[in-house]
């Protein structure tokens, strides 16, 4: 058994069964493996960016993680970005990165590069394995680095001379993240600053954004007159009809301080104080009020839901709160805008669907329309690097075969890693893809005017704008055999999502908002 079977077998005794691919010469040896072992399904991106973006999707649904394969420096240079949203998501990742043989590094062969330094910054563990006997070792490390807690990308780089020389036995096992139970002292402390009478926030994220978590923050809201919060971007969150509702922290730091205004205890659960996404010329980064007292009752190591509801019990919540009321916006008629995008969206979405949420400023209000939609999970963009949306609709539909996806994408964006639309084509993989065309970067439109930077001239407004020529999303999405439509008016995207959302495997629908 050479190297990339030992390690091939190892992921997939440790629970790593998906591996997102990209691959080069030095990883020849793991592609040939994937025949010896068929328990590990291959999934090819024509982009790493796509492969590292569909490893994070896939973590956040599966709640453990899939492999990636990257060639070299460059490879994983490539899909950084999309590993930087992973990291801010705590997504469990395992990269594999081919590295030239060991023998052969000292002629410096052009695709040399320091690996280490570019995978440290968004790894939580590096490993670079020099033999193949350690490589199964090095495997079952990366896997349980993995898990964490709190999750997050591992890198493990494989020499092609350990790939394919003799190896040891895989070895096997099933790490997962074992979540540490919060002390009684937070619990009362958090208690007592929201019995105190003084006005307080209740700000949950990470793992407490699923059904019990946020059972449990909306029992303590209720018994306390606290308002509750969820950070900007949650990695996932459960939503819709029969779960309780929480408002998210606004993305302009103008917004957040108007929601925190008075606050005089801020109890965080799994969440960070929030700051400004951006440096703003008279805005403060720091976004907790002055004179509010911050306490922590669980972070991203702790079992958030359970310290949640042990808060709930302290305070003598009640036992059950009323979640969402089961409403839907009416189908949209007349103008395609903003606003009948969301209300069409709000109309259609399907049951149990997965929500990858790149709509930028277009998609402002489909949150809002969403609200009493049946129950759904929505996954955001984590880190601000753009170019995660398809991707990671990608990832979550390989990890959920059986749930819907809708990837709300803007179209500055999708032109990021739209190589995804050929990856969803070849696993049959059932993503519905909603491109908000308005032929422009309009966030950094509004960005421009915030940072206070003077008056643009044509030049600097030619730079974020997408015209000139025009985007054709229909086209290019034919060319990679996704069944597309163009929508100009509401009636025509509503009747088109429909379509999209009733038929099994990829269709894209173009809403075009100029």
């Amino acid at each position: 058994m050479n190297g990339a079977q030992a390690l091939i077998r190892t992921l997939v005794g440790c629970g790593v069964d998906v591996c997102f691919a990209n691959p080069g010469t030095s990883e020849m040896h793991f592609v040939a493996a994937l025949d010896d072992v068929p328990e590990m399904r291959g999934v090819l991106g024509l982009f790493e960016g796509v492969v590292t973006g569909a490893a994070d999707g896939y973590g956040r649904m599966a709640g453990r993680p899939a492999a990636t394969l990257l060639h070299l420096g460059p490879g994983l240079g490539n899909g950084i970005a999309n590993l930087h949203n992973a990291r801010r998501a705590r997504t469990p990742v395992v990269n594999v990165v081919g590295d030239h043989a060991t023998t052969h590094l000292a002629y410096d062969p052009p695709l040399t590069s320091d690996i280490g330094s570019l995978a440290r910054p968004v790894s939580r563990w590096f490993r670079s394995s020099r033999s193949p006997h350690a490589l199964s070792g090095d495997a079952v490390a990366a896997v349980q680095a993995a898990f964490g807690p709190p999750g997050g990308v591992a890198t493990l780089v494989v020499p092609a001379d350990a790939s394919w020389q003799e190896a040891g036995d895989p070895l096997s096992g099933h790490p997962g993240p074992v979540l540490g139970t919060v002390g009684q002292d937070a619990v009362a402390d958090a208690a007592k600053a929201m019995r105190s009478g003084e006005p307080a926030v209740l700000l949950v994220g990470g793992n407490a954004l699923r059904a019990r978590g946020l059972s449990a923050a909306a029992r303590s809201a209720q018994a306390t007159g606290a308002k509750l919060l969820c950070e900007t971007f949650p990695a996932r969150i459960e939503r819709g009809a029969g779960l309780p509702p929480v408002e998210r922290l606004g993305y302009l730091a103008e917004f957040t301080i108007a929601q925190l205004q008075g606050a005089r205890h801020l109890v965080l659960a799994d969440a960070l104080a929030p700051v400004s996404f951006f440096a703003y010329p008279g805005v403060p980064g720091y976004l907790v009020p002055e004179g509010c007292e911050v306490h922590t009752l669980a972070t991203g190591t702790d079992d958030a839901a359970g310290a949640l509801e042990a808060l709930a019990d302290t305070l003598g919540a009640p036992v059950r709160v009323e979640g969402a009321a089961a409403a839907r916006p009416e189908r949209p008629t007349g103008a395609l805008d903003a606003q009948s995008v969301a209300a069409a969206i709000g109309a259609l979405l399907p049951e149990g669907a997965v929500v990858s949420d790149e709509g930028n400023t277009s998609g402002i209000f489909v949150p809002g329309a969403t609200a009493g939609a049946p129950p759904h999970d929505w996954l955001c963009l984590t880190g601000g690097a753009i170019g995660q949306g398809l991707p990671l609709a990608t990832g979550a539909a390989v990890a959920c075969p059986d749930r819907p996806v809708l990837c709300l994408e803007a179209d500055g964006s999708a032109m990021y890693t739209l190589q995804s639309l050929w990856t969803q084509v070849r696993e049959g993989l059932d993503v519905t893809t909603v491109v908000l065309n308005n032929g422009s970067y309009a966030i950094l439109e509004l960005e421009l005017s915030r940072v206070g930077a003077r008056d643009p001239g044509p030049r600097a407004r030619s730079m974020l704008d997408l015209g000139h020529p025009d985007l054709d999303f229909v086209a290019l999405a034919s060319g990679m055999g996704v069944p597309a439509w163009r929508a100009t008016t509401a009636d025509e995207f509503t009747e088109q999502l429909e379509r999209a959302l009733s038929e099994p495997g990829p269709a894209l629908v173009e809403a075009l908002l100029r």
